[in-house]
């Protein structure tokens, strides 16, 4: 299926999605050819049903990579092949509604604490310090810290939107202490190996993990844990939730309000209404 992966990469390409959607999208795609030894081409709605019932009951897969198959899917029929009615009615299983992972301030203290690396100190402090997706740190680019407003420009960040993040002054020294040391040549802030190319997000994980455990943090916390955090702590501390979600790029004000939940002083200050009765309270004895 060489040539309709190219043209589904082409597609996708001028549609504007990310590196990573293009990769997963395509992965699929080829596993789903793989399963059944056939082109998409040759196969349809029945194929499909199939292989969402074998990926739901064969394999340990979640609903988040079932999920993205049928995007693969529909994206594949509906725009490459022209044949929108085979997905017309197809079914996505529905996602758990799970509440993100986040530390407590004295969990991020350890954290950086357990960080030998100055590199990796600059990286993690963009990302919590700014709540930076790891792959916005990542493409970072040496004139987007601009020291005299104190900001953070994200360019084409998640949805190919621009934004600006406050930059803080611990911050600030973070990244100019990897900067004396380190002297990165280039466009980008934390180059990767190869000339031209940016620090992979791969490697930004595998130091998360070892630090992490480093840091004698039994939490399943991820890069992504750290944004989280930043959001958090950020309500926690009287911010507004609309200026939360300017900071963090969320298109919708919905997706930030998921944070109030996980807020230990929001929830710290709830007051049960049943404590205000006074009919309940057990009687002062004479």
């Amino acid at each position: 299926m060489g040539e309709l992966r190219q043209k589904m990469r082409a597609e996708m390409v001028g549609r504007g999605y990310s590196t990573s959607s293009i990769t997963s999208y395509l992965d699929h795609i080829k596993r789903f050819a793989k399963h059944f030894m056939r082109c998409p081409s040759e196969m349809g709605r029945d194929e499909i049903r199939e292989y969402q019932r074998y990926l739901a009951e064969e394999t340990s897969t979640g609903a988040a990579y079932q999920c993205m198959f049928g995007y693969a899917a529909r994206f594949l029929y509906k725009f490459i092949l022209n044949r929108p009615m085979v997905v017309m009615d197809l079914k996505l299983p529905k996602r758990p509604k799970t509440l993100p992972v986040v530390l407590s301030m004295e969990e991020v203290d350890k954290f950086f604490g357990a960080i030998r690396s100055v590199k990796y100190r600059a990286v993690f402090g963009l990302s919590y310090g700014c709540g930076l997706r790891v792959l916005e740190v990542c493409r970072l680019k040496k004139t987007d810290i601009d020291s005299q407003r104190m900001l953070v420009r994200v360019e084409l960040g998640k949805g190919k939107k621009d934004r600006y993040v406050t930059l803080g002054q611990s911050t600030l020294d973070l990244l100019r202490r990897y900067y004396a040391e380190y002297r990165p040549e280039g466009e980008y802030l934390f180059p990767g190996r190869k000339p031209g190319t940016h620090l992979c997000t791969g490697a930004v994980s595998q130091a998360m993990k070892k630090v992490v455990k480093a840091a004698g943090i039994n939490k399943k916390a991820s890069t992504h844990t750290l944004r989280h955090s930043y959001a958090t702590h950020l309500l926690e501390t009287g911010h507004d939730l609309r200026v939360v979600q300017v900071l963090l790029g969320h298109y919708s004000i919905r997706t930030t309000a998921r944070y109030v939940h996980v807020t230990d002083r929001l929830m710290a200050e709830v007051t049960s209404p049943l404590e205000k009765i006074e009919a309940i309270k057990p009687a002062a004895r004479e």
